[in-house]
């Protein structure tokens, strides 16, 4: 085992080396010392509008903590995504009996289909290469709100590895981001292609919501304008 300090040095040599080869990551490693000193870790999971009966989505479940933490806090009812087969079967299991949290085993996107996950626990995605992978299962936003039909979402949480770039436009498409009051998003940044990405979609939220806060590539949070 790696005593902690060495452990911190390594991973901080790592970012370094990073930083030198693709300097364009430097936006992220910023935010993540500020979001460290800002302690916003609290900030994210406080929500003073969540209550008994406020819907919630929980984008990119996997174990289903951050959905059990946020229905223990609020009473909310929260919906979970979790396109892996594994974390959905065990989260499933996990809430079995609560009527309050309701797991589906896809995700939601532009098209109906199929994806390869890397089989990486919480960091499992479809654009990371590894030598294991599953296959999850998309539905397109527009058939999902048409067959379920929820009329409002207090808070989404968006945490899927990239899926972000997919996801978020779709709902924007599908005139679904009108319905939601609070939007939390981890953006992804996998090349430097994914900056002009998210500022691209960024231009389009401001058109419904208002951000809040925001930490390149860590974490930001946006509410629906009035």
């Amino acid at each position: 085992m790696v005593p902690a300090k060495e452990e911190h040095m390594r991973i901080s040599l790592k970012a370094l080396v990073r930083q030198y080869r693709e300097p364009w990551t430097k936006v992220f490693y910023t935010a993540f010392r500020q979001w460290r000193a800002d302690n916003m870790e609290a900030t994210r999971m406080t929500f003073s509008s969540l209550q008994s009966g406020s819907v919630v989505f929980d984008m990119g479940g996997f174990e289903g903590n951050w959905a059990a933490d946020i229905h223990d806090r609020y009473g909310a009812d929260v919906h979970i995504f979790e396109p892996h087969p594994t974390f959905a079967t065990r989260i499933k299991a996990r809430f079995e009996g609560n009527p309050a949290i309701t797991v589906y085993d896809v995700a939601l996107g532009s098209t109906d289909g199929t994806l390869e996950l890397s089989d990486d626990g919480d960091a499992s995605s479809s654009f990371r290469a590894a030598k294991k992978s599953v296959t999850g299962r998309i539905e397109p936003v527009a058939a999902f709100f048409d067959r379920v039909g929820v009329p409002r979402i207090d808070l989404m949480k968006v945490n899927i590895e990239g899926g972000e770039y997919d996801l978020l436009p779709a709902l924007i498409d599908a005139q679904v981001m009108d319905r939601i009051g609070i939007l939390q998003v981890q953006f992804h940044m996998y090349s430097e292609a994914d900056i002009q990405r998210r500022a691209e979609i960024h231009s389009r939220l401001a058109e419904t919501h208002i951000c809040d806060w925001s930490y390149d590539f860590v974490w930001e949070q946006w509410s629906r304008r009035a």
